[in-house]
């Protein structure tokens, strides 16, 4: 019989590619995680790695058993979902991740709600960029989060991972620059103005150079802030152009010119495989649906 927290080990080396990564990830040694890994393959009766020097692959065996083991820890999840709605309503500890305007305007009503509607549930919530989100989930430092993705950045598949729609919202070009005309608002019309970008690896910074590059140009970075309040100012001192979300646009300064863009960004509540129906899950998403500011629930699943 294989053993199911050892498959776990696998799998998070299928994603993670190192066996130090693992470890971090799991708060397990490395010579521990090496040890477990040594076991399962005495347990499967096959090689499951390869080892070259301090690096390590999967054989073709291991990538199936990676397949089934997805498949056992999603039925493993459902499970105790279906034996935490036996129990009384949702309650305990809720890990939740967030990305920040998120965090600033659709989380702080949807934990009122919460509060008012299941007060033994314990909402913890962390900020998280959604590119970390997946592996968050996969070891259990998250038990749902708030992701997004842009229609020049569409979210990839992430195995043992799911998720439901919550909302859409429209994109905007932020300049302080005086515009006139039906080509002011495009973002060839920028080209050559310096622009503020998010921080390089994140999904906005991605964001920002492909819808560029589709418009036929790749923006000159002048400044580089993850913040929007932040952005927004910079772009009112006239040091550059940007691309905001609605969500980050609460009160931009005076000074700003907004136009709106044929873009979007969605949003979308992740949770492992299997687990959207425990109750404390479906709670969260159910307190978020609910806490939407009208304008962000007219567009939900568009």
């Amino acid at each position: 019989m294989l053993d199911v927290r050892r498959l776990r080990l696998l799998r998070e080396l299928a994603h993670r590619g190192t066996i130090a990564a693992v470890a971090e990830a799991l708060a397990f040694s490395p010579s521990a995680v090496s040890q477990q890994l040594t076991a399962l393959e005495r347990e499967a009766g096959v090689a499951l790695l390869e080892r070259t020097g301090r690096r390590v692959a999967l054989t073709p065996a291991a990538h199936g058993l990676v397949r089934h083991a997805e498949t056992v820890l999603a039925v493993l999840e459902q499970a105790g979902a279906e034996l935490a709605g036996a129990r009384r309503g949702p309650a305990g500890p809720l890990r939740i991740g967030t990305f920040p305007s998120a965090a600033r305007v659709v989380i702080p009503p949807a934990l009122v709600l919460l509060a008012e509607r299941w007060p033994e549930l314990e909402p913890m919530v962390a900020e998280v960029d959604p590119a970390g989100v997946a592996d968050l989930l996969r070891a259990g430092e998250l038990d749902v989060a708030l992701v997004h993705d842009y229609d020049f950045v569409p979210a990839p598949a992430e195995p043992g991972i799911a998720s439901e729609p919550l909302f859409a919202e429209a994109m905007y070009l932020a300049t302080a620059e005086p515009g006139d005309g039906p080509g002011a608002g495009t973002l060839a019309a920028h080209a050559g103005a310096p622009w503020i970008l998010a921080t390089h690896g994140t999904l906005c910074h991605a964001m920002t150079i492909r819808a560029c590059q589709a418009a036929g140009f790749t923006p000159r970075i002048r400044h580089r802030a993850d913040d929007f309040d932040t952005v927004l100012a910079l772009v009112a001192a006239g040091q550059g152009v940007a691309l905001v979300p609605e969500l980050g646009l609460l009160a931009p300064p005076p000074a700003v010119r907004l136009y709106r863009l044929p873009m979007s960004r969605r949003t979308t509540v992740a949770f492992r495989q299997g687990a959207g129906g425990h109750p404390a899950v479906a709670a969260f998403g159910a307190a978020v649906r609910a806490a939407l500011p009208g304008n962000l629930r007219s567009s939900r699943n568009s």
